[in-house]
């Protein structure tokens, strides 16, 4: 089975999350996308961030309702920092059965030579990669990244929707209960989060 492999922390998961995965399932060759829940991201503020469980449990009521997207908690078990070369390594022993492609936004292919053993994910691995609205300078090594066989542009919708703005909206007492699936919507009411 073609899987793709929609890493981030979804802090919370909002519906640009699963706009993104919902077309990637639906119009691309990848016949499941797994959302891997990320733990805690060095580049990120730890205080602002839940517990992994939360967040997996976020992401699964999200999906519930969604046959070809699943929550994926592979990460909660490997060592940290957690480097998606690892966790590849990881997925292919685990499931030699499935093939495992990365989604990512076009940003983060622009930071992708920077990524730990990049050349060796970008030889062994298809990267499907959604647009979004950014402005760089490229250097010679990130084109010809976007250049490789493994790249793959899929014309998905721009969303430009973050989870910061909505946990900032949150701490506000703004009602931003359309930017999210209505069982994480209801969750989130329920347990109190981001109100600080």
């Amino acid at each position: 089975m073609k899987i793709g492999l929609y890493f981030g922390t979804f802090n919370p998961i909002h519906v640009g999350h699963l706009i993104i995965a919902n077309h990637f399932a639906e119009f691309t060759d990848l016949e499941q996308i797994w959302m891997v829940v990320t733990p805690h991201n060095p580049l990120k503020k730890k205080d602002t961030l839940l517990a992994d469980h939360k967040r997996y449990e976020m992401v699964f009521l999200a999906t519930e309702e969604y046959p070809k997207i699943k929550p994926s908690k592979i990460e909660f078990d490997l060592p940290q920092p957690n480097y998606t070369v690892t966790t590849l390594a990881h997925l292919q022993e685990k499931y030699p059965q499935h093939a495992f492609s990365l989604i990512m936004g076009e940003d983060n292919l622009n930071s992708f030579h920077k990524w730990k053993n990049y050349e060796f994910i970008l030889e062994n691995h298809s990267i499907y990669v959604y647009p979004r609205v950014i402005e760089t300078k490229e250097n010679d090594s990130q084109l010809n990244i976007k250049n490789h066989s493994n790249i793959r542009f899929v014309a998905a919708p721009i969303i430009e929707i973050s989870s910061t703005f909505i946990r900032e909206s949150i701490k506000n007492k703004k009602n931003i209960r359309p930017l999210l699936p209505e069982k994480v919507w209801e969750f989130i009411d329920y347990n109190n989060l981001y109100k600080k």
